[in-house]
């Protein structure tokens, strides 16, 4: 039996969120968008032998911005399997409200971090005043509760500029616990300036011991990456040297994965078919499915 614990997915209810993201109004402005824009529940995630879904870790999907504390509320009154919550939080607020919200959090056992998706604007992000405050009031809160929190990482890691403001973020909050969400975004050509990039930049904030990496989201750079297995493999392979066997963990991104993949059990089948995932030993595949999850997100499964 193959043990998983999901590192990064979304549950929507859309007669209790906002979700403003998934109105076909609003960007980003996918033409298959309508394909994630409905409910999706613990019964979506249905998992068969060999593999045992454990757990998961409950990315926030937009639910309420303002109030990041309602959707801990919607996931504790909805979810059965044992999860960890990763909260939205704008950086950009005052340091008092900032302290607020996440005092507000920390009420919640199963509150494990924070994200505010940075994508093509990480680099005036990471360099404002007010949002190098508050990530020192995120370190102190670490610090403080003796459990390292975690920051989620979304940005596309071929920005070379953003990355040196992201790797002067990292060594100045050592309680934090970094993670790149979507293995930071490897260009769809391998032979680009733009993947080599990637790769470059990887190896440079792997330097720091409070970062770790989780792969998914290939569909978000190409949703037809599945066709591209060498791509894939590459990829993964390109990972595992370089964050190693217990900084890498393997996530679906569901519901994204299912614009390429028809349901759930179909996304992790073909991800331990892949060649990369054919030739780990039994204990590196449990520890980029299950170990490293349960160890960086304070599981208790």
């Amino acid at each position: 039996m193959m043990k998983i614990i999901d590192p990064h997915l979304h549950l929507f209810d859309l007669t209790k969120g906002s979700y403003e993201w998934l109105q076909a109004s609003n960007p980003p402005f996918w033409p298959d968008k309508k394909v994630i824009n409905r409910n999706f529940n613990e019964e979506d995630l249905s998992l068969s032998s060999p593999l045992l879904l454990a757990g998961f870790v409950h990315i926030e999907a937009g639910f309420d911005n303002q109030q990041p504390w309602r959707e801990l509320n919607y996931l504790n009154n909805k979810c059965q399997f044992p999860f960890a919550a990763i909260s939205s939080i704008d950086l950009r607020l005052d340091s008092s409200s900032f302290n607020q919200q996440l005092e507000k959090l920390l009420h919640y056992t199963n509150f494990c971090g924070v994200r505010h998706i940075l994508d093509e604007q990480a680099f005036d992000i990471l360099t404002a005043k007010q949002v190098l405050i508050n990530i020192s009031l995120l370190n102190k809160f670490s610090e403080e509760q003796k459990q390292r929190l975690v920051f989620e990482v979304q940005m596309p890691l071929n920005d070379s500029f953003s990355v040196t403001a992201l790797c002067d973020v990292i060594s100045k909050n050592k309680n934090i616990s970094f993670i790149i969400n979507h293995a930071g975004f490897p260009s769809a050509k391998i032979d680009s300036t733009e993947w080599t990039s990637w790769q470059n930049n990887l190896i440079k904030i792997a330097c720091f011991d409070n970062v770790a990496i989780k792969c998914s989201g290939w569909e978000m750079v190409d949703r037809q990456y599945s066709s591209q297995q060498n791509w894939l493999n590459h990829n993964l392979e390109v990972c595992f040297s370089v964050f190693g066997e217990k900084r890498m963990m393997l996530a679906s991104n569901f519901p994204l994965c299912l614009f390429t993949h028809s349901n759930y059990q179909d996304y992790w089948q073909s991800l331990l078919n892949t060649n990369f995932m054919q030739s780990k030993k039994p204990q590196e595949k449990s520890a980029l499915c299950y170990h490293n999850a349960l160890h960086y997100y304070h599981l208790r499964c």
